[in-house]
């Protein structure tokens, strides 16, 4: 068999040729489209599921919501393995799948399981499924800050830092979920503003209720509530309550209790009622000043080269929508340790093509050899860019730095030395310049003499 591809490649020079240009050209269309990384990411398909319930300890976690959404997502077809963390007030649970499975099938036979125990779950527990996103999903990195000289930053601190999470709640998140690519936009730092409500314990004792009933009292009143339709002389009537309130006043002039006096208990008779900021678990600062850090995390399976490149032009767009005194800053982006690793291999392939030529000029003196060899570099280089696109790998610093010039050259070395060595001796022995029918028996000759060792070893 191998004897035959050297005849038919010595015989049929032209189709070898074509061949190799259209190598050529499948391995700079592979390369326009392979992913660029700096590093694998190798996490498999999972599907995380979390659950924050409030004041809710570890172990109350663990028996309540922790075990009853491990034993409902037990058995489902792909499933390789699934592991758990209960803290304070948050249950997480991660369901690994086989490598191969669809992402958005496995989310969604976790959301089937999870009907099932939805409603067993403890009161105010809050459920969702992580963004589809890795541990190495954090590819950009910003903040959004006050400007030093802004006239327009507010006195009191706390309340700049309300303004700064309000803004990126409302104004930089949004815009930036939109780009293509981006799975979700994770913020550190600020304060979340919110009504806070302080009961006196003392009245609230007197009025004769408890905490938790005057938070169902709260909670019960500030939602509007549909009453039905009215038909009246053939007229439709739509009865309607409406509760929702929207400022600390208006929580405090709330009712609460009707008693025998003329004007009912409210709560502001029993509870302070004010704007705080809610709590939070870590704050950002950038040059001694409080700031609030996005970080986007990138959808599984993108280029994060590509999605960098799209978030920044976005980022320029949110710096026009901001408030008067806000403005953003980039900290971090993938694209710039990704453009270092493409710059390193793209020097390893000149410096390495540029010496082979070099060293097989000194050694052979015969500089169509040393193109020749050379360029077997830049074509098994492409060769390997092919199959990587063709088997969804990317390209980072272990697969291209494993590109071992060596090894690419070392059988093209052997190969065209000997052949060079053959045609000289011949040329010696005749005397003569070899005819075109001469050369090519003995480039065959010369090639079946080193093919075995060369691809086998023996």
């Amino acid at each position: 068999m191998l004897n035959f591809l050297l005849e038919f490649s010595v015989r049929q020079r032209a189709l070898v040729l074509l061949g190799a240009f259209c190598l050529l050209g499948g391995g700079l269309y592979s390369l326009m489209h392979l992913p660029i990384d700096a590093v694998p990411d190798l996490t498999g398909p999972q599907v995380q599921v979390n659950v924050a319930v409030p004041a809710l300890a570890p172990e109350e976690s663990e028996r309540a919501i922790t075990r009853p959404i491990e034993m409902a997502l037990s058995g489902m077809p792909g499933v390789l393995d699934s592991r758990s963390i209960t803290k304070f007030g948050l249950s997480q649970v991660t369901v690994e799948f086989e490598d191969g499975t669809d992402i958005f099938r496995a989310r969604q036979l976790v959301n089937e399981r999870l009907t099932a125990v939805m409603q067993d779950l403890p009161p105010g527990s809050t459920l969702s499924l992580a963004p589809i996103s890795t541990g190495l999903g954090e590819i950009f990195y910003y903040t959004l800050h006050w400007k030093k000289d802004a006239k327009e930053k507010p006195a009191d601190e706390r309340e700049g830092l309300m303004r700064l999470w309000e803004t990126h709640e409302y104004v930089v998140k949004p815009m930036l979920r939109t780009v293509q690519g981006v799975a979700e936009i994770n913020s550190n730092g600020g304060h979340q503003r919110q009504v806070t409500v302080e009961p006196m314990l003392d009245k609230l004792k007197a009025a004769n209720m408890t905490v938790g009933e005057l938070a169902d009292i709260i909670r019960g009143n500030v939602e509007n509530a549909g009453g039905g339709i009215i038909n009246r002389d053939g007229e439709q009537l739509t009865i309607r309550s409406v509760g929702r309130v929207s400022t600390a006043e208006e929580i405090a002039k709330l009712p609460i209790k009707f008693g025998a006096a003329v004007q009912p208990m409210k709560v502001e008779d029993v509870a302070k009622v004010q704007w705080g900021a809610g709590f939070r678990g870590g704050a950002a600062t950038m040059d001694g000043q409080e700031v609030v850090l996005g970080t986007v995390m990138m959808l599984m399976g993108q280029n994060a080269r590509t999605v960098c490149h799209r978030v920044a032009p976005r980022l320029e767009e949110v710096r026009e929508k901001l408030p008067p005194g806000m403005d953003v800053t980039i900290v971090y982006e993938r694209s710039d340790l990704v453009e270092a690793t493409v710059s390193t291999v793209e020097k390893n392939l000149v410096e390495g093509a540029v010496l082979v030529v070099v060293v097989l000029l000194v050694l052979l003196g015969n500089w169509r050899a040393a193109l020749i060899v050379a360029l077997a570099i830049p074509l098994s280089f492409l060769f390997a860019i092919s199959g990587m696109v063709q088997g969804g790998w990317s390209g980072n610093l272990m697969s291209l730095g494993a590109v071992d010039f060596g090894l690419i050259i070392d059988g093209a070395v052997v190969m065209v030395e000997n052949i060079v060595r053959r045609l000289g001796l011949k040329q010696h022995h005749l005397g003569r310049v070899l005819t075109r029918e001469e050369r090519s028996r003995e480039v065959l000759a010369a090639s079946k003499q080193r093919a075995s060792p060369t691809f086998f070893g023996d």
